[in-house]
């Protein structure tokens, strides 16, 4: 027994004084080599044990998950860690554990690799739950509810899907009310008149109904399923949803603000100049189909600078683009006329020609190259464009330089000019 001076009362200004915060004890973790070993740690942990001195030969057989219903009859055997039944025959341990026992023990000792099963839904959703107590009020029933309906939300929102029908049913607990039988399940079917996955849609409808619904008796148990759902894709959440909303579901956000209120607002936040915006330009060349611009200062032209194109205005050979282009285009290396990139590479698709930019040529000086540094006459492109790829390098996309006119030789003979290949884009 501990004896001690009992302390004095603390002063009452001092009990209305806010305390400090109290910080929660951290979580246990455990670390291993392995996961399963990870995982025994943490057991031992938990129920106040040391860990052995070996890891993970000397860790209990119960520690591993897929050995504990096993536990009992291989202590009948004097065999009590994981390393005394990893030191068994292997063909015994199988015939007698079984394979998946065998190897959850390789994969713990990282002997094998650890695969998870994945997750697959039900293709319909049908969830029962006891209820903690009877329920003789819609108020109740709807309570319990809730967890279900959530699971549903999960269910639809994992699919895909929005349910157009559902049906909540209940068990009474009694067979008779005042000398009359009651049934065993009634049922409440609800729709919606357009598909739907909001949480809080569903229980203001299971509400409305309920509450006109007289409840035979006390209830136990419920059981929620879908009867109807078709597909429906996600809608898309604001990217900043307001303060104060937090649990509002997914359409309550992205109604939450319109495109060029986000965009005020970033712009507002961050500046303007950091807040960008595609605008597209009547323009051949790849480095100058489109710029970047404050996308404020579209808004305020009413859009029409931003990057709109229909399925009309999309090129034929579009397709073969990259998704990645180099500023400026890298040259490469030539060996027998073939571009070199990581090694030589192969021509799979082209020539896709490319002459633009004429008009530039005049006003340039001579002496000032073309803004992309690849090609001959400043202002001029004139460029045969290529999908190539090699097994180091992969799909890349080269353009050649081709030369309108190259001066001869000095002796006379052909141009002595040769075409130069230039990296410009990268898929992936």
């Amino acid at each position: 027994m501990e004896t001690g001076v009992a302390p004095e009362p603390a002063p009452v200004a001092e009990l209305a004084s806010p305390s400090p915060r109290v910080q929660p004890p951290p979580a246990p973790f455990a670390q291993g080599a392995t996961s399963f070993q990870a995982l025994a740690l943490l057991r031992l942990q938990q129920a106040g044990l040391r860990p052995p001195r070996r890891v993970p030969h000397d860790l209990p057989l119960h520690t591993l998950t897929a050995l504990r219903p096993h536990v009992a009859s291989l202590a009948r055997m004097g065999c009590n860690t994981w390393g005394q039944l990893r030191a068994l025959p292997r063909d015994g341990v199988a015939r007698r554990l079984g394979a998946a026992a065998l190897h959850a023990l390789d994969c713990a000792f990282g002997d094998a690799p650890h695969t998870h099963t994945w997750l697959e839904l039900p293709e319909t959703f049908a969830l029962a739950a006891e209820l903690p107590a009877l329920a003789t009020s819609a108020d109740a029933l709807l309570w319990s509810a809730h967890a279900l309906l959530q699971a549903l939300q999960a269910w639809l929102q994992a699919r895909q899907q929005g349910v157009l029908a559902l049906e909540l049913a209940w068990h009474h607990d009694l067979r008779k009310v005042d000398g009359k039988p009651v049934p065993p399940w009634q049922a409440l079917p609800v729709r919606t008149a357009q598909p739907t996955q909001a949480l809080a849609h569903l229980r203001r409808l299971l509400a409305e109904h309920l509450a006109r619904t007289p409840l035979a008796a006390p209830v136990n148990q419920i059981a929620l399923r879908a009867l109807q759902t078709v597909p429906m894709p996600q809608a898309s959440a604001s990217l900043l949803p307001p303060a104060g909303v937090v649990g509002r579901s997914a359409e309550d956000h992205a109604r939450s603000e319109s495109w060029h209120q986000l965009v005020e607002r970033l712009s507002a936040r961050l500046g303007p100049e950091q807040v960008q915006g595609v605008a597209l330009v009547a323009d051949h060349r790849p480095e100058r189909m489109q710029h970047w611009q404050p996308a404020s200062h579209a808004l305020q032209a009413g859009g029409a600078g931003l990057a709109k194109a229909s399925a009309s205005q999309v090129l034929p050979d579009a397709s073969l683009w990259p998704t990645w282009l180099l500023r400026p285009p890298q040259p490469l290396a030539v060996q027998g006329s073939r571009p070199c990139y990581q090694g030589p590479l192969r021509l799979l698709a082209g020539p896709h020609r490319l002459e633009a930019a004429w008009w530039e040529a005049a006003d340039a000086p001579e002496s000032q190259p073309n803004a992309c540094g690849a090609d001959p006459t400043p202002g001029l492109v004139v460029r045969d464009y290529f999908v190539a790829h090699n097994e180091r390098a992969g799909h890349v996309w080269v353009f050649r330089e081709r030369t309108p006119s190259a001066p001869p030789s000095a002796e006379g003979g052909a141009p002595t000019r040769q075409h130069r290949w230039f990296l410009h884009g990268i898929y992936g």
